[in-house]
């Protein structure tokens, strides 16, 4: 019985680790972003026009240029010479935008003639329920009578037809404008939603990409609205169709965008349960100076939600897994509902790395409101110190003697001035401290440059650490002088530090260096392209073989042209019979074009190169292609005939 509660207990852990969460939402920037660009939808397509129109009043935008939209739908209504399902699919879109225009306080004066017609007509058996949905939602949009009864059996023959996730997205859409017994087509969302793909654990989408995803999860939301019948959507799925879509918010096509703010809006704006992002406000970075950490809880849209208490979990040290602080309480920012900050340094953490385990519960009492995702979130944010490096111990000695060599103690930020040439080796220590502490610490980068006064040219070694905490280099001058190019002169010498969780990078010029180098040595030339544009290659064509003598070529050449002589001269005796020869264009054309191909290749042999001639072949062939072609099909009916 322990065993199995034990097993239990383990099991519930681990779940709880892996536990989905949001750490995004639509920021203010991205909702600028998205405004701009559907403020600057074109006219001419009334799909784009009115998914653009809705997506600016989720933003909270009134309808753009007003008048000229009223105007582009009385034009396009007049000139439309479509029929059938597109007649009604423009009508859509022409009474959404009407509506919108007149919501805006603007009357937009429109004649739909026999539009109510035209919907009614197609909501039939047989139809499509793409082109059901625009009719049901037309007649929506007209302030038109909707026939339940009718769009029902029109919907139920369409998903009997096709019951693709998006036909029933479609369907399941128009059936949120109807009344009645819904509950056959509420039914359907699990059997939908059972259907999509999952990615990493952590995506949800449907087969088609983001606009199908989009459309079905909208669609379900939809009808449970209409409904007021929580959607059965197990929390993990929509957590992950939350994530599929938030990863896709850096779109730039207004039809995504629209469609991305509509199912934000489904999945912010429901009465069942709401998404929860919980994302860092504060810099990743904390210190002394800055000791609060401060996260960001809202909904997907980036509004405030009601009440909330959120909790830190644990703190976790991701070098060593220490737990610095648990179950610590967020204060409630006062100027902004949605902010809530911990004094994350009263725990005294130690420098490195921290992941944060944040819980939130909602304060709201009555409706209570369902959060999801409110559990495991998870922030890293670095605890940074400052590096404090008191002296460096510096040292010239033979390179062949053994004993320690003498060292002269620098104090930061002093300099001193050293010589050394081939024959002697220098060598540094130095320890790294904590100032918080004032413990020795480790640091990711620890180098030491030495930069030669005149050219400006570096050579940078890497200061590696001891078993004691400390840093050392160890330079043999004449071993190293290749990397100096030889150059005797005086160096300028820099200790670097730094580090990821170091606030201060240290970088103390602790000695001006006098490096001699063998005198018999020369000089290497320093890559004069290093920092330089380097000269542009030019391809260069394999220089002409020698050609034989203008004798032997010529002989050549009228040897070849004797068959050609003697068919000119058979023709004149015996006569030629064009009689079956077709005079059309493809005939003509492809018989110039062939004499141009010949030609082409004889100025190819006399002067033309390999590319200038393929320039030209491509012009010439293709026509003579196509005339070919053509004659070759003639003359093949012909023969068939």
């Amino acid at each position: 019985m322990d065993l199995g509660f034990g097993i239990l207990v383990l099991l519930c852990f681990a779940l709880s680790c892996q536990a989905l969460t949001l750490s995004t939402f639509l920021t203010p920037a991205d909702k600028e972003r998205y405004k701009a660009r559907l403020l600057t939808a074109p006219h001419d397509d009334f799909k784009i026009l009115a998914k653009s129109v809705a997506g600016l009043s989720i933003l909270g935008v009134s309808v753009p240029e007003s008048e000229k939209i009223c105007q582009s739908v009385k034009s396009k209504l007049a000139g439309q010479k479509v029929q059938g399902d597109e007649e009604v699919e423009l009508l859509f879109y022409s009474a959404f935008l009407k509506m919108k225009v007149d919501e805006s306080g603007k009357k937009c004066d429109v004649s739909f003639g026999n539009a109510e017609a035209k919907f009614n007509g197609a909501l039939v058996p047989g139809t499509r329920s793409e082109v059901i949905l625009f009719a049901t939602g037309g007649l929506k949009f007209l302030g038109a009578s909707i026939d339940s009864g009718k769009v029902m059996a029109a919907i139920d023959a369409a998903i009997k037809a096709d019951d693709s996730p998006l036909s029933i997205a479609h369907a399941l859409k128009a059936a949120s404008f109807l009344k009645g017994d819904l509950k056959k087509y509420f039914d359907l969302i699990e059997d939908v939603i059972a259907q999509s793909d999952e990615i990493d654990d952590k995506y949800s989408q449907f087969e088609g990409g983001f606009i199908v995803t989009a459309d079905i999860v909208d669609a379900a939301y939809a009808l449970a609205g209409a409904m007021d019948l929580a959607p059965t959507l197990a929390e993990d799925k929509v957590l992950k169709f939350a994530n599929y879509f938030l990863s896709r918010k850096h779109t730039e096509t207004r039809e995504e965008i629209a469609y991305l703010l509509k199912v934000i809006q489904s999945l912010s704006a429901n009465k069942f349960h709401i998404p929860v992002a919980v994302s860092l406000a504060s810099s990743v970075s904390v210190s002394q100076k800055s000791p609060q950490v401060a996260v960001r809880v809202t909904d997907l849209m980036g509004k405030s939600l009601s009440k909330l208490t959120v909790t830190a979990d644990t703190a976790r040290h991701l070098g060593d897994d220490a737990v610095v602080l648990s179950k610590k309480l967020f204060s409630a920012s006062a100027s902004d509902p949605s902010l809530f900050e911990l004094e994350f340094m009263k725990a005294k953490p130690a420098h490195g790395f921290y992941q944060i385990s944040i819980s939130v519960t909602s304060q709201q009492q009555e409706p209570k409101l369902k959060l999801l995702g409110t559990v495991g979130a998870e922030i890293e944010v670095k605890v940074v110190t400052e590096a404090v490096v008191e002296s460096i111990d510096l040292g010239v000695s033979d390179k062949e003697q053994s004993s320690v060599p003498k060292t002269t103690k620098v104090q930061y930020p002093n300099k001193i001035a050293l010589e050394a040439d081939y024959h002697q080796r220098l060598t540094g220590r130095f320890v790294v401290t904590d100032k918080s502490t004032g413990q020795a610490m480790a640091v990711h980068q620890a180098f030491v440059r030495l930069t030669n006064v005149k050219t400006k040219q570096d050579v940078i070694y890497i200061a590696e650490e001891d078993s004691t905490g400390a840093y050392k280099f160890d330079l043999d001058v004449a071993a190293k002088a290749k990397e100096f190019n030889n150059l005797s002169g005086k160096y300028v010498m820099e200790l670097i530090i730094g580090d990821a969780i170091v606030g201060n990078p240290v970088m103390w010029p602790v000695a001006d260096i006098q490096l001699t180098f063998h005198d018999d040595a020369i000089p290497s030339k320093a890559d004069p392209y290093r920092y330089a544009k380097r000269p542009e290659i030019k391809h260069l064509f394999r220089e002409p073989e020698k050609r034989p003598p203008a004798f032997v070529s010529n002989l050549f050449t009228a040897m070849l042209a004797v068959p050609v002589l003697i068919l000119f001269a058979l023709w004149l005796k015996i006569g030629v019979n064009i009689s079956n020869f077709p005079f059309s264009l493809s005939a003509i054309g492809f018989h110039v074009g062939l004499t141009a191909i010949f030609g082409l290749y004889t100025c190819y042999f006399l002067k033309l190169n390999m590319f200038v001639t393929l320039r030209y072949l491509g012009i010439i062939g293709i026509p003579t292609f196509l005339f070919g072609n053509k004659l070759l099909s003639r003359i093949a009916a012909r023969k068939k005939h």
